[in-house]
Formats: structure tokens, C-alpha cells, sequence
């Protein structure tokens, strides 16, 4: 009896043993499979990008509509019936892979031994606020620690010939808003002058940084910035839409621009001649509805024309501190707000009223002439309006002739 009880409880440990070896097994091809299926994904995705014969914005077309990479090249013989006025040049280039392959292979080659992440479209780690524009990359490549998706992040731009008031000023503006927003993400283009300055400035203030390049991982441009970017890496990081072996050609810089503003939720412009990097930057972040900085300077001043025109004309808030953007941004406002007025408390809302409200409602903290713009209410009706709205507690005027709606109603 006692020789049977030792039989049956060693059988018992053999079926635990060999169940817990199962499900190991069987964990093990899950996750086998996901990772395969995972960079297969990646494979045809970067595959896309490198096609010849149409441009990013058909390659985005293409992706969004069938939902990935892999299906685009599964696809690649009837691409005609999902985009029915496909040129026959477009139709052509997509039935030849294998160039764009082979380089793709390559890119896959490069990524795993370089410590490199490259990031879908559709991947969770992509930067979300850049997903939702227009001419998105589908594939960005991350090397870094950073999270892209941070509740708060700007970028700091402006010219590659600052002045030390131009420092002064990044150095103040950081320095300061590390006191009153422990948490934000500053990103910049590693470019010389005021990019520099901020990924420099907010290293030494303790903040993450991430620079984006006009070039692949494979380099660092311009190389006397390879000691801050090497820094950056494990307190920030460096990212791009280009494959590696790819060089700094000067459009390649106005094609980054567009990822400084999109992956941000404001821009601030520090100093800039009349035209500039800057200024694009500033541009593409007014056309993603990012709301946008700047800090006045000199009257006549070169670097400082930029800037004062682009404050002259509404296209962004006046700045003179990290206090001032805080409060535009109603970054603080949250924790400085009255309490939420409860809807029955204040009397019914005009017909304009609610068309305010409803507009700060979809996309908060507008300035003045952007409200006007977009309800069609002139300056002088709007101005008495919102003031009315203010006597109501339910928007708070910020700086820079900003307005927050302080209760959904």
C-alpha cells in the first residue's frame, strides 16, 4: 500500500512536471509567433517606404487603407482596385519588391544589432499625437529611452546662429520650467544654435530630450554634437524616418520638420531670422492645430525678425518666461481652477455662446483670432462674448490671448 502511494504521488509531480512544460511550450510558440508576425510587419512596412514610383503620401495612402505593410505587398497585383485613378507608373513600381526588399532586409539587419526600435504606424509605442496627422511616416526608428507619448511635450526651435540672448533665454525658459513641470518631453533637431541648446540645457536640467534627424541612426549630423547625442540616448533619444545609410540632404531637414511639430503638443520659437527651419516648424504646428510660442526680440535685430513678425501677425502667443507658456498651455490651470460649475448654475448660453464652447470643447485653449476664424464671429462680437462666458465660469482667459474652457456644458 505504501509502495503504491509513492508510485501515484510521483506520477503526480511527472503530469505537473510535464504540464508546466507544456504550457512553456506552448507560451513559447505564442510568443515565437507573435514576435515572427511582428517583424514581418516591419519587414514589408519598411519595404514600402523604400518603393520607387510614388511618393510618402500615396505609401500612407496605401497603408492606412489595407492596414499594414504586409498586406500593401500581398496586394501589390490589384493595387489598381484600391486606388482606382493609380497611375499606370504606380501600378508598375508595385509589382517589383525586390530592390526595396533586399534594402529592407538590410534595415532589419541593422536594427537588431544596433539597439534600434523601429516603430509602425499602428505600433503602441508610436508617437500618438504624430499618428493623427495628415502625412504621418509609417515607420519611424527609435534608439532611446524615452516615452514618445508623455502627457507633456514640446519642442524648443529657432536659428543655428544664436545669440548668447538666445541662450540666456533657453537656459532661463528650461531652467524655470523644470520648477513648475517636473514631467515634459523637450524635443529638438540636434541641429547647431538653439537645437543644441535645448537638448544641452535639458540634459543639465535633469529633463528627457529627443532629437530628431534628417538622416539615419547609422551617423550622427553635424558629428560635433556626437557627445550630446550619445548623453541623449539614456536620457532621451534620437529619432527619424530614415533608414540607415541615408544623408543629411537639406530636404531631408524640412521633411523633420514636420515630426518636431507633429509629435509635440506646442512650439516654441526662440529666435529666427525672417526665414528659417524655424519658421517651417512653426508653420507645420499651425497646420496640426499645436498651438505655438515665441519670445519677442530687439526691433531690427536679425534673429529677432522672425519671431516678432510671427507674434505681429497672431500665429503665436508672446512669451516671455516658462510662467507664461504654463499658463497658456493650462498646464496649471487644473490645479489652480475654481472648482467645476455645475451646469444648473449659470442661465442658459446664447446660440453663440454654445457655438464657443462647443469649438473649446473639441480643442481647447484657442487664441482669440483662431476662435473667430473658425466660428465665423467677428473680433469685437467674440471679445464680449467671451467675456460673458468668463462671468459665467465657464472659460478662463491665459496668456497670450488664450481661452480655456473650464466646464463641458
Amino acid at each position: 500500500m505504501a509502495k503504491l502511494r509513492k508510485v501515484r504521488k510521483k506520477t503526480k509531480k511527472l503530469v505537473i512536471f510535464f504540464g508546466i512544460l507544456s504550457a512553456y511550450s506552448y507560451l513559447r510558440t505564442i510568443f515565437y509567433d507573435y514576435t515572427t508576425m511582428t517583424s514581418e510587419e516591419t519587414y514589408y512596412t519598411i519595404a514600402l517606404t523604400r518603393m520607387t514610383g510614388f511618393n510618402q503620401p500615396i505609401a500612407l495612402q496605401l497603408y492606412r487603407t489595407l492596414g499594414s505593410g504586409q498586406a500593401v505587398y500581398d496586394h501589390r497585383a490589384d493595387i489598381g482596385d484600391i486606388i482606382p485613378n493609380a497611375s499606370p507608373r504606380l501600378r508598375q513600381a508595385m509589382l517589383d519588391w525586390d530592390d526595396a526588399l533586399r534594402r529592407a532586409a538590410a534595415e532589419m539587419d541593422f536594427i537588431s544589432k544596433g539597439a534600434v526600435r523601429a516603430l509602425t504606424l499602428h505600433d503602441a509605442d508610436y508617437p500618438l499625437r504624430l499618428r493623427d496627422c495628415p502625412d504621418a511616416p509609417i515607420v519611424l526608428f527609435y534608439r532611446g529611452t524615452a516615452d514618445l507619448n508623455q502627457p507633456h511635450v514640446i519642442n524648443m526651435v529657432g536659428t543655428r546662429h544664436c545669440t548668447p540672448y538666445g541662450q540666456d533665454l533657453v537656459r532661463r525658459f528650461i531652467t524655470e520650467l523644470r520648477q513648475l513641470c517636473p514631467e515634459v518631453l523637450i524635443v529638438s533637431g540636434l541641429a547647431y544654435g538653439i537645437d543644441i541648446c535645448a537638448h544641452r540645457q535639458a540634459l543639465a536640467a535633469g529633463y528627457e530630450t529627443v532629437g530628431v534627424l534628417a538622416h539615419g541612426l547609422d551617423q550622427i549630423y553635424p558629428p560635433r554634437h556626437r557627445d550630446t547625442a550619445v548623453s541623449m540616448v539614456s536620457h532621451g533619444g534620437l529619432l527619424t524616418e530614415y533608414t540607415s545609410q541615408t544623408e543629411p540632404l537639406p530636404n531631408n531637414f524640412r521633411q523633420r520638420n514636420r515630426i518636431v511639430a507633429g509629435i509635440s503638443d506646442a512650439t516654441i520659437l526662440v529666435e529666427s531670422a525672417i526665414k528659417g527651419g524655424g519658421l517651417i516648424t512653426c508653420r507645420v504646428a499651425l497646420e496640426y492645430d499645436r498651438d505655438v510660442f515665441a519670445f519677442p526680440g530687439n526691433v531690427g535685430q536679425p534673429y529677432s525678425e522672425g519671431c516678432n513678425r510671427l507674434i505681429a501677425r497672431n500665429s503665436a502667443g508672446l512669451i516671455t518666461s516658462a510662467q507664461d507658456f504654463v499658463e497658456a498651455m493650462g498646464w496649471q490651470s487644473l490645479r489652480q481652477a475654481a472648482r467645476p460649475v455645475e451646469r444648473q448654475l449659470f442661465p442658459e448660453l446664447t446660440a453663440e455662446e454654445q457655438q464657443v464652447v462647443t469649438l473649446l470643447s473639441q480643442s481647447n485653449d484657442l487664441q482669440l483670432n483662431i476662435i473667430s476664424v473658425r466660428t465665423n464671429i467677428p473680433i469685437g462680437q467674440l471679445t464680449a462674448l467671451l467675456f460673458s462666458l468668463e462671468m459665467k465660469g465657464v472659460v478662463k482667459p491665459l496668456a497670450g490671448g488664450t481661452y480655456h474652457l473650464l466646464v463641458h456644458v
